[in-house]
């Protein structure tokens, strides 16, 4: 009877599973643009394919990206978040199956003759030794551990895109922090140009006070204006140790290159400036690793809210063991000493001050958390790219701008030196447009950094480089 009794309820456990279920919430469907707007004669941004950086068309950029994606410190932690989260999930994966243990003791004991009653047919002395093999399992009736299990798969694909997201975050800090390297060596170059220029000026000087022309104000001033240059030099110099320093580290390099060694430089091509093709869904953005990251911490917390409402029904364990005991070694093994139990049990709470209701609570709220953080998510990458999308329009229009300037200046520098030979205008008219000259070189190689800095910016917000036609949405 008790094993027709055992069966039923063993059934009756398999039914309920068998008809749980677990509705899905409702996911987010963030309203979007339809499509992004074209600008004449731009490149399409597709044009660059997945590794976005190669649309520079600089080998030393390349090769610099992929020391970083190898070696760099964050990509390594990344990477071994990925293999906890991946841990974890069989750690709650192996709940729902059931745990076989084996389990053997032996001891030899003896009855006190003063305190024990003794009972009849009692020894003193006994001995056992039991060798049994016990397994134990809850029945998923509810649900409970599948949702778990779901809630920890999920965490893992949003480990993997925080992997994602770590390394493009990499690859464009890379590139930006190569292009402002290369403009401090620009700078570098303009300013020692100009250094030479005014040093070589101001021993003209020197040779006509030598000869009685001239003055000592104008060799004053001359030298003031090589001094000048040499502090920007010197400023210029540090700025650029400083960036061959940050780019050593991104790029994961050891102690002693971050501080002895050199970052190799290359030249790269100019790049037109860049626009998302016409007609190309705005949800191509959804794709981007920290979106999905987002998306998958919701499913997680959605799965927890299932986890957290089981634990309101009751739980169904079934245990056995099998095995033998004796109480000498020799019999351990004979048909006599076998063993065996086999067990139902059943627990439903009833009361609890309310804990089970506010771990539902805290649940949703988790969940409530994750939804607010995937709304902004999405949000921000519309805005990264509405402003990576403005950078590149004002910077393209900037550069012309100074680029228009460094050669008014230049002119503007050559007629000074005209007047003054001439003995129209004065010494101070050249030195102002000498400062105005050099200003303009540096502005200008700014505005083009800045320029670079716009595409780097634009391939960070669309979530890395792509195909046309190949990107997916990531929303369900």
């Amino acid at each position: 009877m008790m094993n027709k009794h055992l069966a039923l309820l063993t059934v009756l456990a398999v039914l309920l599973a068998a008809c749980s279920h677990n509705a899905p919430l409702e996911q987010p469907a963030p309203v979007l643009p339809e499509t992004w707007h074209d600008a004449a004669g731009a490149t399409p941004a597709s044009a660059a394919g997945e590794q976005w950086w190669t649309l520079f068309g600089d080998p030393v950029l390349d090769a610099l990206v992929d020391e970083a994606v190898q070696h760099n410190h964050d990509i390594e932690a990344a990477a071994a978040r990925v293999l906890e989260a991946e841990a974890q999930l069989g750690i709650t994966d192996a709940a729902r199956y059931p745990e076989v243990t084996a389990n053997g003791e032996g001891y030899r004991r003896k009855l006190s003759e003063s305190t024990d009653l003794p009972l009849a047919n009692t020894p003193r002395y006994e001995n056992l030794r039991r060798l049994t093999l016990d397994a134990s399992y809850e029945v998923d009736v509810w649900g409970k551990y599948r949702r778990a299990s779901d809630a920890a798969r999920a965490q893992l694909l949003a480990a993997q895109y925080a992997r994602d997201t770590v390394r493009l975050t990499l690859t464009a800090e890379v590139a930006q922090q190569y292009f402002n390297l290369l403009a401090a060596d620009a700078q570098v170059a303009v300013l020692r140009e100009v250094l030479q220029s005014r040093q070589d000026g101001l021993e003209l000087l020197r040779v006509r006070l030598d000869n009685g022309v001239g003055s000592n104000y104008d060799i004053r001033q001359a030298e003031g204006e090589v001094f000048s240059v040499q502090a920007q030099l010197v400023a210029a110099l540090q700025a650029q140790e400083n960036l061959e320093s940050v780019l050593a580290i991104l790029l994961g390099r050891s102690p002693r290159e971050v501080m002895q060694g050199m970052v190799e430089r290359g030249q790269i091509k100019p790049v037109q400036t860049l626009w998302v093709p016409d007609g190309l869904p705005s949800d191509l953005l959804l794709r981007r690793p920290d979106i999905r990251e987002a998306e998958q911490k919701l499913l997680a917390e959605d799965a927890n809210i299932d986890v957290a409402r089981a634990e309101f029904f009751p739980s169904i364990s079934l245990t056995a063991f099998l095995g033998t005991s004796s109480a000498t070694l020799g019999n351990l093994f004979s048909g006599p000493a076998s063993i065996f139990q086999f067990a139902l049990g059943l627990s439903q709470p009833i009361f609890n001050a309310g804990r089970l209701d506010s771990g539902v609570k805290a649940a949703e709220a988790r969940r409530a958390q994750a939804l607010a953080a995937y709304k902004k998510a999405v949000a921000n990458a519309f805005g990264d790219v509405r402003t990576a999308l403005n950078a590149q329009t004002s910077g393209r229009d900037m550069l012309k701008a100074e680029s228009d300037r460094v050669a008014a200046m230049a002119e503007a520098q050559r007629l000074a030196n005209v007047r003054y030979l001439g003995g129209v205008a004065s010494r101070l008219e050249v030195l102002d447009a000498e400062r105005q000259s050099l200003q303009a070189q540096l502005d200008r190689i700014d505005a083009e950094n800045a320029q670079r800095a716009a595409v780097v910016s634009l391939f960070k917000a669309l979530g890395g480089g792509w195909t046309q036609g190949a990107a997916e949405p990531a929303a369900q």
